[in-house]
């Protein structure tokens, strides 16, 4: 598989540039291309979600999240990039976006779904939810709420 030119990880203020993304991942040993997005919901537990701000530690972020990239890539023989918006996001709005190519289809779903879950486990991003009744709160105060 060919050398990336990209970080594997990356936060992004604006729009995720997911062609470009694709583009450095295709290459002719790679039979596969799985690919994950997250976007805004407009609801969570019960409640109407009108959008979402993420908030990062972007030094500590770029450098976990290449890390667990780098550390993925090898443990299912796959190449891979991600990227996290931070700043408001309308619903609808990308949030995250993971592209996973290998030579077959079972590593490529497979290293994509260790991805986001250590991305979500791993990297030093909070989401606020604003309602649409005014409120807001950090995601992490209310899964903290369920333990």
């Amino acid at each position: 598989m060919s050398k990336q030119q990209l970080p594997p990880f990356s936060l992004y203020e604006n729009e995720i540039p997911i062609e470009t993304l694709r583009a450095e991942l295709m290459a002719a040993d790679c039979g596969a291309f799985v690919t994950f997005e997250g976007r805004v919901r407009n609801h969570f537990g019960g409640r109407a979600v009108q959008s979402l701000d993420y908030s990062a530690y972007a030094e500590l972020a770029n450098e976990e999240g290449i890390l667990l990239i780098q550390e993925l890539q090898q443990q299912f023989g796959v190449r891979a990039f991600a990227a996290h918006r931070v700043g408001q996001l309308q619903l609808g709005e990308l949030a995250v976006w993971v592209g996973v190519a290998a030579a077959h289809r079972d590593a490529a779903f497979a290293g994509c779904r260790a991805i986001i879950d250590a991305i979500k486990l791993r990297v030093p991003i909070w989401k606020r939810e604003h309602y649409v009744e005014g409120s807001a709160r950090w995601r992490h105060e209310i899964e903290a709420e369920k333990t």
